[in-house]
């Protein structure tokens, strides 16, 4: 049992290890990327591999299965030496990697998936029945019973999760490498994909499981290695590291630099809050949107709560335009307004940060500098010509003032990691000058130290006099920023908790409950109230 109070799941391996890698170094342009980076992973194991984002985890994974090579150091994967130059040598030779963008066809089979490349053949053609017939036997050894001649685009994230899984067993997978594999699932999405990593391991195999979600950590890992700057920082088993020391290992400092807003800042924040920028009533997009209705002051953040699910995402877009609105109304500076477009919205001020960064927020093969100033270029353009001179200056304002780490503004932004491009696509918005900024979920996939740059970033902006508006799913994020919560249970809102009245009981109780239920849990969320209080002291002694 850890100091936090989770049992690890799994004894200590002691066996000898399937994989080492030692000493591993590797530089881009001259700048470093890994410095003497150790791993270690033992068969019928899993191993979280954590660290903020840079801290050089993907890059010892693509070292690992053969996408970068290594400027120095040695990898040994069953007692001999390897050295994989494709991705391709390293599947053959036992390892699977499973990314957090799920890369499988969509519009084939289940069974196609799970065989594709590999489709066992009868008189030189494609046997389909024994095809289907494994690939359902397989995932039935899951616990999955579906229809494997279905298109696997039909089929839900944490489904996709499994096929993808099936087909690294199928291929006689000794390792799989899952890297954020449970940021778009909710918890009982995430508790089926945990029962099958966790056969994997019983079966023998080894697990690498790269995720910034510390419960999930606790609750299915064996062994953790941290990374930070490049380089290993620790390896121990998850029963010997609590949550307290392995988050003050990936930051490398103490948990009373990350800053957490305390009730009475919050009172302070919404006595001294300016005008309403934007008001919802009664906004409705059946069958998500049932009623939503909020408003956002000048210099506040309002949280949005509600599980997975509820229509929080939903609701930003009816408020931003993306989604045609079948009822309710909008004002924004106190003015009725009928938005058909994000670009009615951007041309009111208003901004939006989505939930999806690789799919509806970069453009991957753009530069930073062009991701940076994609929604400000017509200002910066003259007769079609961009001046390049004031881009520049932009760019180089929010690099600095947002703390984004890059080697060039012309490096392009996939290269950049996840919490770099979450910074840049911040910057975007607010190089527009918005009155009003929506964020969903704007820490998804991000690390616990990007997460804290992201807090502090949105503080700042609110204290400067904007209007944020903020989704999240992890309360203790919200609660760290936000000033009220309205919280949103299948597509209405159903509470309103103010200052004092705000914490994550009480969210939670409103969650379940709604407003009839807020004095149910009123007297527990008191005590939350007065326990966050000895836990700050705790964290600040």
């Amino acid at each position: 049992m850890t100091e936090s109070g989770t049992q690890t799941p799994h004894s200590p391996l002691t066996r000898s290890p399937l994989l080492e890698m030692q000493d591993i170094g590797i530089s881009f342009g001259g700048v470093p990327a890994l410095r003497g980076a150790n791993l270690s992973v033992a068969a019928g194991e899993v191993h979280a591999l954590i660290g903020q984002n840079g801290a050089g985890k993907s890059t010892m994974i693509k070292i690992l299965t053969g996408a970068y090579r290594r400027g120095s150091g040695s990898v040994r994967f069953e007692g001999r030496e390897v050295d994989f130059r494709t991705p391709k040598q390293a599947r053959e030779a036992g390892i699977s990697t499973i990314y957090q963008e799920i890369n499988l066809v969509p519009f084939r089979s289940v069974a196609e998936n799970i065989f594709l490349g590999r489709e066992p053949r009868r008189f030189g053609l494609i046997d389909w029945r024994t095809v289907q017939q494994r690939a359902a036997a397989l995932l039935e050894s899951f616990g999955l019973q579906i229809d494997v001649k279905k298109p696997v685009g039909r089929y839900s994230t944490a489904i996709q999760q499994m096929v993808a899984l099936a087909r690294a067993v199928s291929s006689d997978a000794k390792m799989v490498i899952m890297d954020e594999s449970t940021s778009s699932l909710d918890e009982r999405e995430v508790e089926l994909l945990f029962t099958v990593v966790r056969k994997l391991r019983d079966d023998g195999r080894a697990v690498i499981f790269v995720s910034h979600r510390l419960d999930e950590l606790y609750a299915l890992c064996d062994r953790v290695t941290v990374m930070r700057d490049g380089q290993t920082v620790a390896q121990s088993t998850m029963a010997e590291m609590d949550k307290l020391q392995l988050v003050t290992t990936m930051l490398g400092r103490t948990l009373a630099a990350v800053v957490q807003e305390d009730t009475a800042s919050r009172e302070a924040n919404l006595a001294k809050r300016g005008k309403q920028v934007i008001g919802a009533t009664n906004l409705g997009a059946p069958p998500k949107v049932n009623g939503a209705s909020l408003e956002v002051h000048a210099g506040e953040a309002v949280g949005l709560a509600g599980l997975l699910g509820s229509g929080r995402t939903e609701t930003m877009r009816l408020m931003f335009g993306a989604d045609p609105l079948a009822q309710g109304s909008l004002t924004i500076d106190g003015a009725a307004v009928t938005l058909k477009s994000p670009q009615d919205a951007i041309a009111r001020g208003l901004a939006y940060l989505t939930e999806d960064r690789k799919g509806e927020g970069i453009v991957p093969e753009l530069s930073v500098r062009d991701n940076l100033t994609l929604v400000c270029l017509r200002t910066l353009a003259k007769n079609g010509v961009v001046d390049v001179k004031k881009q520049q200056a932009i760019v180089d304002r929010f690099i600095a003032s947002l703390g984004i780490k890059l080697r060039s503004p012309d490096q392009p932004i996939r290269e950049l990691s996840g919490g770099n491009q979450q910074k840049v696509l911040l910057a975007r918005w607010l190089a527009a000058e918005p009155s009003l900024l929506l964020l969903d979920e704007p820490t998804r996939g991000i690390d616990v130290g990007a997460k804290a740059d992201v807090a502090k970033i949105v503080r700042e902006l609110r204290d400067a006099g904007l209007a944020v508006l903020l989704s999240a799913s992890e309360l203790e994020e919200l609660t760290a920023v936000a000033d009220r919560a309205v919280v949103i249970r299948d597509g209405r809102t159903v509470a309103e908790l103010n200052g004092a009245d705000m914490s994550e009981t009480a969210i939670m109780d409103a969650i379940a409950y709604g407003s009839e239920g807020q004095s149910v849990l009123a007297e527990a969320a008191q005590s939350a109230h007065i326990e966050d209080a000895l836990e700050g002291d705790r964290h600040g002694a």
